[in-house]
């Protein structure tokens, strides 16, 4: 099941949650319905390994457990922070130390997804748990709208 809300009059920020699955499709076209067509299969993907990772690492593909998102879809830049009901965990103690500008061989059982959200999005932050990432992407040359000042969700 798929919920979303809609935000509240003096908020451009929308929440959607649904539970720990792999089957992507709706929330993906949700996530995705007003970013530009230009961008849309690489925002696509990036999008795509942040909601795997979460459902799949951080919850364990539990559907008792959720993952949710919060975006914001402005005219020159989206973003979104994507929170999954996991432990969380520690990027520096990963199984392989990460190029963020290199992918990490395809034999490589981890990094890649991750390699792949700093080559896609402007701007990739972490929560100190580990359980809620933060993502942005430019569409214009305008300057990014920092993710520090973004409404605390949690």
């Amino acid at each position: 099941m798929i919920a979303i809300s809609l935000p509240p009059l003096k908020s451009h920020w929308t929440t959607l949650s649904f539970a720990s699955t792999l089957y992507l499709v709706p929330i993906l076209d949700l996530l995705l319905d007003r970013i530009p067509s230009d961008w849309r299969y690489e925002v696509q993907l990036g999008l795509q390994e942040a909601l795997i990772n979460a459902a799949k690492h951080g919850n364990r593909l539990d559907p008792s457990k959720k993952v949710i998102v919060h975006f914001y879809m402005g005219a020159e830049q989206c973003s979104w922070i994507i929170t999954d009901e996991g432990k969380g965990f520690d990027r520096q103690a990963q199984c392989c130390q990460l190029d963020e500008d290199l992918l990490p061989p395809e034999e490589d059982e981890c990094g890649r997804g991750l390699c792949l959200l700093y080559q896609i999005f402007d701007q990739v932050h972490w929560n100190a748990t580990g359980n809620q990432l933060r993502l942005s992407k430019r569409f214009s040359s305008a300057p990014v709208i920092s993710l520090d000042s973004v409404p605390s969700f949690y």
